[in-house]
């Protein structure tokens, strides 16, 4: 009996590790410090994201890695897959922004599922 309830018990709190961390994202990082610091918002379609990013003077190609990360972090969590369609400037040929007083906003779709 009193093996039955050991067991039981080892079970049950192992069972129950999971529900104590609800958020996805918590353990999710880059692997390296990235330079710069990217902020993730999503639309009325939580598919398409936009991404915005203080660049202090950094080109497209700079801040590319800060934004991509902050896309595939949350595609992958919320969408299973770590796919994004970048918005693509006709004239440059690469991914597209505005500029937003020093930030510049890039926007993306996930693609996954």
């Amino acid at each position: 009996m009193i093996r039955f309830a050991l067991i039981s018990v080892l079970v049950l709190s192992t069972a129950s590790c999971g529900l104590l961390s609800r958020d996805k994202s918590r353990n999710a990082g880059s692997e390296r410090a990235l330079p710069f610091k990217a902020k993730l918002s999503s639309g009325d379609d939580k598919r398409n994201i936009a991404i915005a990013v203080v660049n202090k003077g950094a080109g497209v190609e700079e801040v590319r890695e800060s934004v991509r990360f902050e896309a595939t972090k949350y595609c992958l969590l919320n969408y299973g897959g770590s796919d994004a369609a970048w918005q693509i400037s006709p004239v440059s040929k690469d991914w597209a922004f505005t500029q937003d007083g020093d930030k510049l906003v890039f926007n993306a779709r996930c693609t996954s599922r």
